[in-house]
């Protein structure tokens, strides 16, 4: 075979895995083929390869986009989380969660704790390990929801946006206690909440005991409610007092003047 039959039978199996939409393969097949041939595969295994390494690489961009979708302030995985300055948490238990069992049986996780204790970052690592998992996942602030909900009501687009909010498979509510809500805006955010309860999973850190809650929603009722509805079935998780971030800016000074 002479190298113009080649290069067209390389053009035209291009051309077919454009139109297939494989372009791991359109890319790969020709160097595959030469490292098949040396290692005197058989032409099953040769395919075998190849398309594997379109799989792996599609899987690798869904939750590449899956992570983008998530919208997290920072990619912080739970492989990075310093247990060792933690002894509060349990390392055994968020690795469970880790596993996605929540996420099936749609059960929510509570993080409470002062600032900087991890509770963040341990959040954001659980939504990292759902999207690898190929879970649709969005982060964000409790105020940063509060206000999209209120500008979409205003806008008479609040059905709108709430649909795309239950579309997730996973939402994490940072930040509850910092910022009070306003009657309508905590009304907004209970219809959120309600309408994924036992049915899809939620993630929420707070620096306020359960009981301090009526400082963030001023209506007994609705707090009431919306505990309710948090709580039943969760995982608590307390993550102590101590600010890890203060303690390692310490630990940082020392070394420095050391």
């Amino acid at each position: 075979m002479n190298a113009q039959t080649v290069a067209l039978e390389q053009a035209t199996i291009r051309q077919y895995c454009k139109q297939l939409r494989t372009p791991t393969i359109g890319a790969q097949f020709e160097k595959m083929a030469e490292e098949a041939v040396k290692q005197k595969q058989s032409h099953v295994r040769y395919l075998e390869v190849l398309l594997g390494a379109e799989v792996e690489e599609r899987e690798r961009r869904v939750v590449e986009r899956r992570l983008k979708e998530a919208r997290l302030p920072r990619i912080k995985t739970l492989e990075e989380f310093d247990f060792g300055q933690s002894p509060r948490i349990a390392a055994p238990e968020i690795r469970e969660l880790a596993d996605g069992r929540y996420l099936q049986q749609a059960e929510p996780v509570v993080f409470i704790g002062d600032c900087g204790t991890g509770k963040t970052h341990l959040a954001s690592g659980l939504c990292v390990a759902a999207c690898r998992q190929k879970k649709r996942v969005r982060f964000t602030t409790v105020a940063g929801l509060v206000n999209e909900l209120v500008e979409a009501q205003h806008h008479n687009q609040l059905g709108r946006l709430l649909a795309r909010w239950a579309r997730y498979e996973l939402i994490t509510l940072d930040e509850v206690g910092y910022v009070p809500l306003a009657e309508v805006g905590a009304e907004l955010l209970f219809q959120v909440i309600a309408d994924r309860a036992e049915r899809t999973a939620l993630i929420i850190t707070t620096n306020l005991p359960f009981s301090e809650w009526t400082q963030v929603f001023p209506n007994a009722r609705l707090c009431k409610a919306l505990l309710d509805r948090i709580t039943d079935r969760a995982h608590i998780i307390e993550t102590g007092t101590e600010s890890y971030r203060f303690k390692r800016t310490l630990e940082k000074r020392q070394k420095k003047k050391g």
